[in-house]
């Protein structure tokens, strides 16, 4: 079933599930549909993110993550960095917003990195005020380190 047809009804099923190998296709699909901050599958080949390292990163170990589907489609996801804490990326259909979606992608794998003996989940978010994501967290509860990295987001942090 295609995004417009699934955005045409309130899912009666939400399913989440830590993320698989054979998710990774389908997540830079949803990746370059995000209504803030999209990446597209070119742009995300030239700095070396394809299907391929993804899904490897995921069977490895080394990204953490959640996926949530609607419909057997992949709707959203979060993953993490099993090596530093760091919430690499949370990414969610403009369809599914404002549903819960992302928060309980975000504690799920924030759970999943705290198990791994992370005390401290750092992220990179826009800085803007006005950007959805800046509230997201914050209201979440992470809180700015007053450092931003070489993209110019700042950098928020949360003790777990």
């Amino acid at each position: 079933m295609g995004e417009s047809k699934m955005a045409d009804h309130e899912p009666d099923y939400l399913e989440y599930r830590p993320a698989l190998p054979e998710d990774a296709a389908e997540c830079l699909v949803v990746r370059g549909k995000t209504r803030q901050n999209a990446a597209s599958e070119e742009w995300l080949r030239s700095v070396g993110i394809t299907k391929e390292s993804w899904g490897e990163n995921i069977r490895s170990g080394e990204l953490p993550g959640h996926v949530c589907i609607v419909d057997s489609n992949i709707v959203g996801f979060c993953f993490g960095q099993r090596e530093t804490g760091e919430i690499q990326v949370i990414a969610l259909l403009p369809a599914f917003e404002k549903r819960g979606i992302g928060r309980e992608l975000l504690q799920r794998t924030s759970k999943d990195l705290a198990k791994l003996g992370h005390t401290r989940l750092f992220l990179s978010c826009n800085p803007d005020p006005k950007s959805r994501s800046n509230g997201f967290y914050r209201t979440l509860g992470w809180r700015s380190t007053g450092s931003f990295d070489e993209y110019g987001d700042e950098i928020l942090e949360i003790f777990v």
